[in-house]
């Protein structure tokens, strides 16, 4: 019975509400007498001095001809008076007909040295910051001068112009007008179309919570301070084409439902476009944002457009989500800049990212490998079905620096599924909090941090303080740290080697550096022996001809590591470690003891005298067999010819790269078993090097990677 009647007296609330509202009177109608009577008599609102035509019904429809006549005459005379500033407030007024506003200015010519005496100085600077602006809008924006510049006119506002819940149910015209006070307009509602073309906002524009229902057009216009478009409602077509923002401009949460134009807009000051929604297809062909560029949440429906854009700052795409295709082609990124694609919402099934070849795959980034990794695998997808392949290794290279600096803060981080209470305590856990982890890890393993967040006792605030000095991985016994150090190790070696694979030229850096380097010790351990009792050097010519040689080739191998490692001193102490201790090790015992055995006026190295050609050397070793016959086919190489010191670099490449131009190998008989360690050396980092550039070629060259695996 009590649930009947709560439900009843429930009903006649809401009735009696629902009528009250019904019956609610519309504003009252603004006639002529009321009109003359606010004109003399401005009230202050606000702090500023403005006739109050709050909360009226205007009549401006062309059937109420007299009315509106007299309506534009007196207030255009009444807010133009010499030494007075007033504004305009139409707050909560209903407009009638089509709303022709810059017939309620002062004309005057935008160029020449005459201006009014009524403007103040403030208002002098403002228009003649417009004038030193109008030239730039023209060079950037292709905003044309159709007519000569001394015959060139604008529209000036003087006073602030407040239309804060306004209804215009006809077309707004504000086109060409200078507005040199602030403009309120939150919460307006324009029915017809609007037009604030080629207009000017000398102060703020505050346009917050407003809906244009049949398109706004704000072609060419300049916002000199902060623009404010917060949770607007554009429903028609929208155009920005050729604006320029000199202060910050704000979109965020608005909602652009028809076409959207921003092309050859320029935002000299940050710009919000967070959480926006375009349901059509928007355009930023040519523009140019000297600030951050704030694009989190966003949503793009259908294609968007940056072609020609230069951004000077990072544009944040954060979360955002691209449905169709996202255009980045001839775009500019200075120095320092980039895209935030962290957490973004991309199907590379369904939507496209397009840029140059080359230069977007360097653009994008995103902080960590946590929560991207399907936001880098789509990516690298992106680009692969475009046939864009320096770009998807450039988006390969950049997640496995991420998952090396993930496995590197695994080694100072705790995992949530094998700490104990206290450790969890001094990361920043509450008793409460690891209370509910260990009840958790009981029933299954965390696997990712931000399951952590499911819990009733875990709040935003621990998460995070704790994500950066806390993992989740299932616990995989105490060798779990010595597997990821190894893990680390070789990420690493393959980051700064190939830049995980996605680099040929620094590969192969890498290789003309360790062909010089070990062509310059074979030939220092073959042609210098001793000096005493009998010297066997090579000659002045020789030794002047490898040392210039070497140079040469380990200058072509520091210009390759320098201009494409990620870090190239990093890559050249990675490449010592495997090039000095051991092989210096070796030739300094092999001088120190000294050489005193049979063929010692031999060089160690023979070649296959049978035949010359280019050939693969895969599968042979660096010592030639132990049969006899093959003595008779195998002699050692010429010291006696001025050429002779290419046969040890010939030796080098057929070492390091299992390929070269003759069949040199080492000799069988009285060979020094330090000359062989440092040999066999080489032929072990050879099998390696070669896996490694095999592997970078086939991912960097299309199509390059089913000859060698057909081979």
């Amino acid at each position: 019975m009590r649930l009947l009647v709560s439900l009843f007296a429930a009903l006649v609330l809401f009735v009696s509400l629902t009528s009250g509202a019904l019956a609610a009177p519309l504003p009252p109608v603004l006639t002529t007498e009321v009109l003359q009577e606010r004109i003399k008599q401005p009230v202050t609102i606000e702090g500023f001095r403005v006739i109050d035509l709050r909360d009226f019904t205007i009549d401006l429809r062309p059937e109420n001809q007299e009315f509106r006549s007299l309506f534009y005459q007196s207030l255009q005379i009444a807010l133009n008076k010499p030494g007075t500033t007033v504004g305009l407030d139409l707050s909560q007024a209903r407009i009638l007909g089509d709303f022709a506003g810059k017939d309620l200015g002062l004309r005057l010519p935008l160029f020449g040295e005459a201006l009014s005496p009524m403007f103040t100085p403030e208002e002098l600077e403002q228009i003649q910051k417009d004038r030193r602006r109008l030239s730039q809008l023209g060079q950037f924006s292709g905003y044309g001068l159709t007519a000569p510049m001394d015959k060139m006119e604008i529209t000036t506002f003087r006073g602030a112009m407040q239309m804060a819940g306004t209804r215009f149910l006809g077309a707004v015209d504000w086109q060409n007008t200078f507005f040199l006070n602030r403009l309120e307009a939150s919460g307006a509602e324009f029915k017809g179309l609007a037009d604030w073309s080629a207009s000017r906002f000398g102060s703020l524009a505050d346009f917050t919570n407003t809906s244009f229902q049949k398109g706004s057009n704000f072609r060419g216009s300049i916002f000199f301070d902060k623009s404010n478009f917060h949770q607007v409602q554009f429903e028609g077509e929208t155009v920005f084409s050729g604006s320029v923002f000199a202060g910050n401009g704000t979109f965020s949460q608005s909602v652009f439902q028809g076409l959207t134009d921003f092309s050859r807009s320029i935002w000299q000051g940050n710009s919000d476009l967070s959480l926006v929604r375009f349901g059509e297809a928007v355009r930023f062909t040519g523009a140019k944002f000297e600030g951050e560029f704030l694009l989190r949440g966003a949503t793009f429906a259908q294609a968007v457009s940056f072609r020609e854009t230069r951004f000077n700052f990072p544009a944040n795409l954060r979360e955002a989500s691209i449905l169709n295709k996202a255009d980045f082609s001839d775009a500019g990124f200075a120095p320092g800049a980039y895209l935030n694609v962290a957490e973004l919402a991309f199907d590379s099934d369904q939507a496209t990212l397009a840029g140059d070849t080359g230069r977007i795959g360097k653009a994008l980034w995103v902080p960590t490998l946590q929560e991207n990794e399907t936001v880098l695998r789509n990516l690298v997808r992106n680009f692969r079905q475009q046939e864009q392949i320096p770009d998807a290794n450039q988006v390969e290279y950049l997640r496995s620096r991420l998952w090396l600096q993930q496995l590197g803060n695994q080694f100072l981080s705790l995992n949530i599924n094998n700490a104990q209470p206290r450790q969890l305590e001094d990361v920043g856990f509450s008793p409460p909090q690891v209370a509910a982890i260990l009840l958790m890890r009981q029933k299954q393993p965390c696997r990712n941090l931000t399951e952590l967040l499911s819990l009733e006792e875990m709040d935003f605030a621990t998460y995070i303080k704790v994500r950066d000095k806390a993992f989740c991985r299932p616990f995989w016994g105490p060798m779990a740290p010595l597997l990821d150090a190894l893990q680390w190790l070789g990420l690493s070696l393959l980051i700064l080697l190939s830049r995980y694979g996605t680099s040929s030229w620094l590969v192969l850096g890498v290789g003309i550096l360790s062909l010089s380097y070990f062509g310059f010790l074979f030939w220092l351990v073959d042609r210098s022996r001793r000096r005493l009792p009998q010297p066997i050097l090579p000659t002045i010519g020789e030794t002047i001809s490898v040392i210039v040689s070497a140079a040469m080739l380990g200058g072509i191998g520091l210009f390759a590591i320098f201009s494409t490692a990620g870090n190239p001193w990093l890559t050249l102490a990675c490449l010592a470690v495997f090039l000095l201790p051991v092989p210096l090790i070796i030739v300094y015992f092999i001088y120190k003891r000294g050489r005193y055995h049979d063929l010692l006026n031999v060089s160690y190295f023979v070649e296959d005298g049978s035949m010359r050609q280019l050939r693969l050397t895969v599968g042979r070793l660096p010592v030639i067999p132990r049969f006899p016959g093959f003595r008779d086919r195998y002699a050692p190489i010429l010291w006696n010819r001025r050429w002779n010191w290419l046969n040890y670099y010939d030796f080098s490449l057929n070492n390091l790269l299992k390929f070269g131009f003759n069949d040199i190998r080492l000799r069988d008989e009285h060979l020094p078993g330090l000359v062989s360690a440092l040999v066999w050396y080489q032929w072990s980092l050879g099998i390696l090097y070669l896996t490694l550039l095999l592997w970078t070629i086939s991912r960097t060259i299309p199509g390059l990677n089913l000859l060698i695996y057909l081979r």
